[in-house]
């Protein structure tokens, strides 16, 4: 087995334990973690909702006290009541933000404070750097737009576009995602990638976007079973059972993506396509209960397409222009 080189994490937890002190009592919540986050790393965090993600975000932060252990940024212990946390860590956590009358550029400007002298005046590289940050995230032209103006994809990208220009190597984001369209987290998550590859950030995100997760992260945090916490690529957790044995999916084939349907119409069925009319037709016969498969089969469905059009044959004779048209008739002719 090779071993990989070793390089100074951004951020190392050594024996940690986070979760809450209640009086004289302590409620843990993930146990004995030994985890790194390195520079041009994208890690996904993920686990069942109260497991702990969102304590061991601010527990990484700087915001909360562990139970137990310690954390190293760039390879050192911070001092108690140090002032260079600020300046290692940024963070994007799900508080909203009650000052909606601010600009954008006011918002994002508060990224700076920490770099700011007594007189608390942004310098002609702090203009530079927001600048940067509002082009990084491609949120220019929002520069002037109150808060209000914004929708939430939109709110969201500032809130990241603030963490950006605090030019630190750490930024830590809790659910950036949550209450947005598929569009706009597809989005934030494809930034935050460029962010940790093209820039070298060190980005940790807390999030129930499997799906996207699965073909953003480099590494998954998997928190579940037993207070602690598994690591690994996308794709070695899948393949052996790791996600399944956690979230303990119902009806749902990870390794395949898809939904498992009851072939509860009897009738088994060749299809014939290729690419992505094969992976959409199969979807839609066996969501409707038909058996797709390449032996035994009753009936054949082939494709045929032009630039313009695509038919569906049936058995060599049928023709249609949808699968809907082709499911129904199937169901109409031959389902009792």
């Amino acid at each position: 087995m090779v071993e990989a080189s070793k390089t100074v994490a951004s951020v190392e937890t050594v024996d940690l334990t986070v979760g809450y002190s209640h009086h004289e009592s302590k409620n843990s919540l993930l146990e004995n973690l030994n985890l790194a986050l390195h520079l041009g790393e994208l890690i996904c965090f993920m686990g069942p909702n109260g497991v702990g993600k969102s304590t061991l975000i601010r527990t990484l932060a700087g915001l909360q006290k562990p139970l137990s252990g310690y954390i190293k940024y760039n390879g050192e212990i911070p001092k108690a009541h140090s002032t260079e946390l600020p300046r290692h860590i940024a963070v994007v956590l799900t508080d909203r933000i009650s000052a909606v009358n601010m600009t954008v550029y006011d918002v994002i400007s508060f990224g700076r404070y920490p770099y700011l002298n007594w007189d608390v005046k942004l310098s002609k590289s702090d203009s530079e750097i927001i600048d940067q940050s509002l082009e990084q995230v491609r949120i220019n032209h929002l520069r002037k737009k109150k808060l209000y103006e914004l929708s939430d994809g939109e709110l969201q990208m500032v809130m990241i576009a603030r963490a950006v220009i605090q030019d630190t190597p750490i930024i830590l984001l809790d659910e950036p995602t949550a209450h947005l369209d598929l569009n706009n987290r597809l989005e934030i998550m494809n930034l935050l990638r460029k962010l940790a590859h093209q820039i070298n950030k060190a980005i940790l995100v807390a999030t129930h976007e499997l799906d996207l997760a699965l073909q953003t992260a480099d590494l998954i945090w998997l928190a579940g079973n037993d207070k602690n916490i598994i690591t690994g690529i996308p794709e070695d957790l899948v393949l052996n059972g790791s996600f399944d044995s956690i979230f303990k999916f119902k009806g749902f084939d990870l390794k395949t993506g898809k939904v498992q349907h009851e072939p509860y119409r009897g009738i088994s069925i060749k299809l014939s396509a290729a690419g992505h009319q094969y992976l959409w037709a199969k979807n839609a016969l066996e969501r409707n209960g038909f058996m797709v498969s390449d032996h035994g089969a009753s009936h054949v469905i082939t494709t045929q397409q032009d630039q313009v059009n695509q038919e569906w044959i049936l058995n060599n004779k049928v023709r249609f222009n949808s699968l809907q048209e082709l499911i129904k008739y199937i169901c109409k002719i031959y389902c009792s």
